[in-house]
């Protein structure tokens, strides 16, 4: 995980957004162990309570649950959810190439014809 002390997103965000990603591509399973928020803060030589918040959004998005004295564990993720999550996130995205877009002066056919430059270059 890499946390970047300059940047504008606090850095619970930043762990949050890893941990989502981590998750949402199944890279973390459902009943996967979190490492503990003591020993994350230590790592990442951050504050335990930074790390309570970013745990805290991800539990409150569904995405992770605590045990009582046993620590936090991945959710068991639907396949719904996971469509949302991910259609939430393909939406934020293209609304800032969009808005992007229209600052450089695009018009609908040159904003599609780059997405299209820029989806066959993944492959």
């Amino acid at each position: 995980m890499k946390i970047y002390q300059n940047s504008n997103e606090p850095i619970y965000k930043q762990i949050a957004s890893q941990l989502r990603e981590q998750i949402l591509t199944g890279k973390l399973k459902a009943g996967e162990p979190l490492p503990s928020i003591r020993i994350l803060a230590q790592n990442l030589k951050i504050s335990a309570i930074t790390t309570m918040k970013a745990y805290e959004e991800l539990a409150a998005e569904g995405l992770i649950s605590s045990t009582k004295g046993k620590g936090y564990f991945v959710s068991p993720q639907d396949e719904k959810m996971l469509i949302e999550q991910h259609m939430r996130k393909l939406d934020d995205g293209l609304t800032e190439a969009i808005k992007a877009a229209r600052v450089l002066g695009f018009d609908l056919t040159q904003t599609c014809e780059f997405l299209r430059n820029l989806w066959y270059m993944e492959d």
